[in-house]
């Protein structure tokens, strides 16, 4: 990695090219929160991070490991069988180099020559070693390639059986950056780990002991010398990475730093570019990048430092081994090619030391990604339930009795809510924020369990049917009208999976949707782009409601449909949902009063209970609570006009 000092007058440009790119970078940083609760993105594991407990960790995966054992088997036998047969090459090499030397040391004296049949067969059982090697290699590769990938395949799989048992809580409270990680990150971050890590201890361990078993076999003084080598090796890289260390960790946490400037820069553009920050942003973000400059330019040097400190190291020792070797070999303790053999395991013999650090870190980060994996699979559950059919008959009533519920049990939401709802009636929900509304269709569709009372649909308790039945009977229209990445059609048939292109047609037809797809390019085969930026937000509200109609389920939820849009807009997708509740219990969450005036009952709601209901002509004539609720969200606006002088009837507005 190059790393340059950023100039302001850089930086300026940089900032004139982020204009072009700025859409682009808000469509994919918007991705998860279109799909779900917001979340910071993925998380990445960071270099050094360390499980919380090892040995447990460990333990798991490789209970999780079990349906491939023989695959784990194989692994660790053609791994030492590969790393054996690498060992033993070079000692069977050096009788050539023995041979060699002495034909033509008898050549040059007369008394014979060099024994060619003799070198032939040596080589060709070398030849014969290293391909027995690499035969060797290759089903390990396969082995653990094999294993790897399926220990990340079931993983996933159990990820994601795993989320659909979980409680609805655990996504109120986890991020979805973070849920995201571990399927994808961590998953991808063990399944390399893994791969790298297992081999690489297999093999560096087998080198270690099979090189000094054979170095020993030669000259246990050369030997000896050999290890005197290493503690010196370690004791120089200790000192380098004590002095380097406190630079990498500046580093990682001023990347930190920039990474948050960016992308609070980024998706604050607009009011940057408003107020007229550029050069202000520029200056720090300079500051910044000039400091991770010096850190990460300090954290690279001193690293680079030990390859050469190693190589010192390691021609020191050559030279040791070709000084004592060829006394040795004049001694006649050892030949020719023992010398040579020996020098090539003294390479062999330091590479394996440094390779078991670097798996310690490898080991280290598989088993902290693991470990997140495995906190996600041992998360609580729901409880697997015995549900009863719904019945065909099944109307559209429903009863709340004294209900009762609280996110923590300590600090209840809902405090004791009656309320009594008739087949196809239209039901509005209403009150100030916190009042506990959204709470009630939550329950309603069994997100969450009541703490109390109960909630009964068609006259029988909803406990009495599966979650996913009960779910069945719902079609929703939210705040946050949910568009993936595809066609309009593909948008619209997610409400039903088996509908044809008639029936689609039909439902946005219904939900005064046509007009406007035709007028698109490929009108129901236009592509909505990732954000769905490429609509208006009433255009991506009529498309949730053709979506609603062409479900057709028994009962509809609403939850501030049209608290987005203009008034003309709110007109159009008020018209549409007219159209959808005709004949359906709808429940409908509301702020803005004057759209609910017509609900066949209104609830009205504060700290938990329902403190009044009736109709609109009802509850006005009573003059409480949504009397003032109703007419405030005029009289205020107008009076804040008057005393404040305000030039446009901006301030007060209702929200």
């Amino acid at each position: 990695m190059t790393l340059k000092r950023a100039t302001p007058e850089r930086l300026k440009e940089i900032w004139a090219e982020a204009d072009s790119a700025i859409a682009d970078w808000q469509a994919a940083r918007n991705q998860g929160r279109r799909r779900g609760p917001a979340g910071r993105g993925p998380r990445r594991m960071m270099p050094g991070e360390k499980p919380k407990n090892f040995k447990a960790t460990l333990h798991k995966t490789i209970e999780f490991m079990k349906p491939f054992r023989i695959h784990l088997i194989a692994v660790i036998i053609f791994a030492i069988g590969s790393t054996l047969f690498n060992i033993v090459g070079p000692r069977v090499l050096s009788g050539a180099t023995t041979v060699l030397f002495d034909g033509a040391v008898a050549k040059v004296n007369g008394t014979g020559g060099i024994d060619f049949a003799r070198i032939g067969q040596i080589l060709l059982i070398t030849v014969g070693i290293y391909i027995a090697s690499s035969l060797c290699s290759f089903i390990q590769g396969w082995n653990m390639t094999t294993l790897s990938q399926k220990t990340c395949y079931n993983l996933r799989n159990a990820i994601d059986q795993k989320i659909n048992r979980m409680p609805f809580k655990h996504f109120d409270s986890a991020s979805t950056g973070d849920t995201l990680s571990r399927i994808t990150n961590d998953v991808d971050t063990l399944g390399q780990s893994l791969n790298q890590g297992v081999t690489q201890l297999i093999t560096s361990i087998t080198t270690i002991i099979g090189v000094l078993v054979m170095m020993l076999s030669i000259n246990w003084i050369m030997t000896l010398i050999t290890l005197i080598m290493v503690p010196i090796s370690l004791v120089l890289v200790v000192i380098v990475v004590r002095h380097s260390q406190k630079y990498f960790v500046r580093q990682q946490r001023l990347l930190g730093v920039i990474n948050a400037r960016v992308e609070e820069t980024f998706s604050g553009h607009v009011v940057v570019k408003a107020f007229g920050k550029e050069n202000e942003t520029i200056e720090a973000f300079s500051a910044e990048n000039n400091q991770l400059f010096d850190s990460a330019w300090k954290a690279q040097f001193l690293s680079g430092l030990m390859p050469p400190i190693m190589n010192f190291v390691g021609n020191l020792g050559y030279v040791a081994i070709a000084i004592s070797g060829s006394f040795f070999a004049v001694a006649g303790l050892i030949t020719v090619g023992d010398i040579q053999a020996f020098i090539q395991y003294v390479r062999n013999f330091t590479q394996p030391i440094t390779q078991l650090a670097q798996v310690g870190n490898v080991l280290q980060q598989m088993a902290a990604a693991a470990e997140r994996i495995f906190e996600l699979l041992d998360e609580p559950e729901v409880e697997p339930e015995a549900a009863m059919e719904l019945p065909q008959d099944l109307d559209g009533s429903v009863n709340f009795d004294h209900v009762k519920f609280g996110y923590d049990p300590e600090k209840p939401v809902i405090r004791d809510f009656s309320a009594t709802v008739k087949d196809g009636q239209t039901v509005a929900i209403v009150g100030p924020t916190g009042a506990g509304k959204t709470t009630m269709v939550k329950l309603l569709m069994r997100f969450y369990e009541v703490d109390g009372g109960s909630i009964a649909i068609g006259g029988h308790n909803s406990r009495e049917f599966s979650r996913e039945s009960v779910r069945g009977l719902f079609a929703m229209v939210l705040q946050d009208a949910w568009l993936f990445s595809g066609t309009i059609k593909e948008n619209i048939r997610y409400g039903k999976l088996d509908a044809t292109d008639e029936d689609i047609i039909d439902a946005a037809k219904r939900a005064r949707a046509h007009r406007f797809i035709q007028g698109l390019p490929g009108a129901y085969d236009f592509k909505i782009n990732e954000d769905a930026t490429n609509l208006s937000q009433g255009q991506r509200q009529l498309i949730t409601i053709a979506r609603a109609f062409l479900a057709d389920r028994r009962m509809l939820i609403l939850d501030e449909a049209t608290s987005s849009v203009d008034t003309r807009t709110e007109s159009r997708i008020q018209r549409a949902m007219d159209n959808l509740m005709a004949g359906r219990t709808s429940f409908v969450i509301a702020h803005r009063l004057s759209t609910i005036k017509a609900a066949d009952l209104i609830l009205v709601m504060d700290h938990g209970d329902v403190i009044e209901q009736g109709s609109h002509e009802e509850l006005l004539a009573l003059g409480g609570f949504y009397a003032d609720l109703y007419n405030s969200q005029f009289v205020d606006c107008i009076d804040e006009i008057e005393d404040d002088a305000a030039p446009w009837p901006l301030r007060g507005t209702a929200t």
